[in-house]
């Protein structure tokens, strides 16, 4: 028998902590998840199911120690112990497109109680691109547009979408020693972006991909077939060729390819805005203290991009709520019960 406390919290001890209070009590669930990052998102996720029954506590799963992480999450002896007052939220990484291959992403897919973002990562989520020009507007305070973000996107996931097939074949064969995700990086770059002839990068990366899916074309003769039926296959499953960027490693596409695109665009925006105040101050004064008042109102890229919320329209997100409303539905039908005792 387990000493432990910790090994006794599961989803039954807690629902039965919460059978100890007044019947007006909200009902509690604890959500684990894999770091300090993923706080905030996953309360924006559960906090609109919140009401008069229920709340959500979302934490790291020790507050005893510092690990972190999806093992943490889900291997640290979770999975039997979840339930409706004790869930996990992880980020899907490939887990979710390798569909079982491998025991994580078999309890990832099928653990009813485990809600994972079907994209890469939550940064994934903080890059939509419908979203990014109001990034740009919430750190420059000037709403004038001068990059397509979405078209851009749009372009760089066609670009990549052949070789992103391939990654996923590797992956779910075991085989990703011979193309690695960090081997996926290394092409998906942007490679001399510039803000006044964009196209210029696109093409770079379409040239690399080229170059290396004919390479493993000629290692892997035999993957026609495969790799057909896997990019249907990955297609249903919410990987389009306009979308794959949110479904490669979330770092990276924050890190290597937003933030510098934003960098640029934003440098643009405020040198416009500088510029303004300057043609428009009658004298030397309102206009250094136009420029100080102006400076000291933008705000840091990197914290305006991680704060971003303009995710919630995305596709891959509202598959996370219908996931959150499926896991409720008991916790409906046992609401329901309780209002027709009283």
């Amino acid at each position: 028998m387990n000493k432990r406390l910790t090994h006794n919290l599961t989803s039954a001890y807690i629902e039965a902590a919460n059978r100890l209070n007044s019947k007006r009590s909200r009902k509690r669930i604890v959500a684990y998840v894999e770091s300090y990052d993923d706080v905030f998102f996953w309360r924006t996720v559960l906090s609109r199911y919140e009401n008069s029954t229920r709340y959500f506590e979302v934490m790291l799963p020790s507050h005893t120690t510092l690990e972190r992480g999806k093992k943490s999450v889900l291997m640290n002896e979770l999975g039997d112990r979840l339930g409706e007052c004790m869930i996990a939220c992880v980020d899907a990484d490939y887990d979710y497109l390798m569909n079982g291959a491998t025991p994580t992403s078999h309890t990832v897919i099928s653990n009813p109680y485990v809600l994972h973002t079907y994209a890469y990562a939550i940064e994934s989520y903080q890059c939509f691109a419908p979203s990014l020009h109001n990034v740009c507007v919430m750190v420059t305070l000037n709403d004038h547009s001068i990059f397509d973000f979405e078209d851009y996107m749009r372009q760089l996931s066609e670009a990549i979408f052949p070789l992103f097939v391939w990654s996923i074949w590797h992956y779910r064969r075991s085989i990703y020693g011979q193309f690695t995700i960090t081997d996926l990086n290394r092409i998906v770059e942007l490679g001399g972006f510039s803000i006044h002839n964009p196209q210029y990068s696109i093409d770079n990366m379409r040239r690399k991909v080229h170059n290396k899916v004919r390479q493993l074309q000629q290692r892997h003769p035999e993957a026609k077939e495969s790799y057909l039926a896997l990019k249907s296959e990955l297609v249903r499953m919410g990987v389009t060729p306009q979308t794959t960027y949110m479904y490669i490693q979330g770092h990276h596409l924050f890190n290597k390819i937003v933030l510098p695109i934003l960098g640029r665009v934003c440098n643009i925006l405020v040198q416009e805005r500088e510029g303004e105040i300057r043609r428009q101050a009658v004298h030397d004064t309102q206009r250094r203290n136009e420029l100080s008042c102006y400076t000291n109102s933008i705000q840091d890229i990197t914290q305006m991009l991680k704060k971003n919320m303009g995710y919630m329209d995305s596709e891959p997100f509202r598959r996370i709520l219908a996931d959150v409303e499926r896991i409720l539905g008991g916790a409906h039908n046992e609401e329901n019960v309780q209002k027709q005792a009283l």
